[in-house]
């Protein structure tokens, strides 16, 4: 069983937490038993992520030998000028280090994206925009890191699409199987 669920912005990728006082967690959507993720995403981060009880399949789908592509959305501070984002294509030099190179495109603010909760601050004098970001790879935090480092520092991140499979409309906390 493969299934797609959009998860909400502060909702750990397990099913339990013993943080005090405890975090969000999947145990509150209903999944199906026997389910765990394949592969993370940050507690403050939201959109795509794939839920199995096939072990393969979740190997097949995060081990980066296979370099499934993942694609997110990321509201950034500041404004994208032609020298970051080919920055971001060539690959950026990271403490741990140099990423692959990625896909980026400076894109219009998403239409259809719902409204976060919490709601991303905002302030008057700094502006912001909206990066569209393909990765084949998927270390701790890297958009984050990436954006950051190519001076972007990111506001909102949003996966919207791993491999084939995408978001298509699901709206956060919902899920279904593929």
């Amino acid at each position: 069983m493969l299934i797609v669920f959009n998860k909400p912005c502060n909702v750990l990728c397990q099913f339990t937490d013993r943080s005090v006082p405890p975090r969000r967690t999947l145990a509150e959507f209903g999944l199906p038993p026997d389910v765990y993720a394949a592969g993370r995403l940050d507690f403050d981060s939201e959109g795509l992520l794939l839920l199995t009880d096939d072990g393969a399949l979740a190997h097949r789908l995060t081990d980066p030998r296979h370099k499934e592509p993942k694609t997110y959305l990321a509201q950034v501070e500041g404004v994208i000028d032609d020298a970051a984002l080919q920055r971001l294509r060539d690959g950026v030099t990271l403490n741990d280090g140099p990423t692959r190179p990625a896909q980026a495109r400076a894109i219009d603010a998403p239409h259809w994206l719902w409204p976060r909760d919490p709601p991303v601050r905002f302030r008057k004098s700094v502006p912001d925009a909206w990066l569209e970001l393909t990765l084949r790879e998927g270390r701790n935090r890297q958009v984050r890191r990436m954006t950051a480092a190519v001076g972007l520092p990111t506001l909102r991140l949003v996966r919207v699409a791993l491999g084939t499979q995408r978001l298509d409309g699901l709206a956060p906390g919902q899920w279904r199987v593929v």
